[in-house]
């Protein structure tokens, strides 16, 4: 297996990043490993990840964890992180909404993560195309979700903007 593969797929909200990026993954190995990000909040959002959870067939190994990336054991693998929003809404959360400890966790995570020899399909969302929130808190999360798709891109060998269910190529 190849090393050094990061594969990013953003879009907005309901474009069809993580459909996509369950059968990239699919195809390149038959027994991927699915790192689920997100807390469930509310009943809404329990049904949301519940959709995910019946789409996956019985290859996936599931690993659901909300903040430590780096820790995951896989290697060698096919690695599906669905998603980074959600993983950095955590991360916001546990740094109390500092913006710039939640970054440098952010990336020295990401760099842990990436330097095992596994390929990485991760979902992200592009959320900074609309109207500049009034609240400081969103905005703040919002400036912060941009640095780190920047970052992620910049080190990944092939984006995909997601629009209605259509890849859009950008890189790689």
């Amino acid at each position: 297996m190849s090393d050094k593969i990061i594969h990013i797929i953003t879009g907005g909200q309901r474009s069809g990043k993580s459909e996509y990026g369950e059968e990239i993954a699919l195809s390149l190995d038959d027994k991927p490993t699915y790192l689920a990000t997100s807390k469930c909040w509310d009943d809404e959002f329990r049904k949301r990840v519940e959709i995910h959870k019946i789409r996956r067939t019985s290859n996936w190994t599931t690993i659901e964890e909300t903040l430590h990336l780096s820790k995951i054991k896989t290697v060698n693998k096919v690695l599906f992180i669905d998603c980074i929003t959600l993983w950095l809404t955590n991360v916001m959360d546990e740094f109390k909404y500092d913006p710039e400890l939640s970054y440098d966790f952010v990336v020295k995570e990401w760099n842990v993560l990436c330097e095992k020899n596994n390929i990485v399909i991760a979902i992200t969302n592009e959320i900074g195309l609309g109207v500049i929130p009034m609240e400081k808190a969103t905005r703040q999360f919002i400036d912060l979700q941009g640095k780190v798709n920047q970052y992620i891109a910049k080190k990944a060998t092939k984006v995909d903007f997601m629009v209605s269910g259509i890849p859009i190529h950008t890189k790689g």
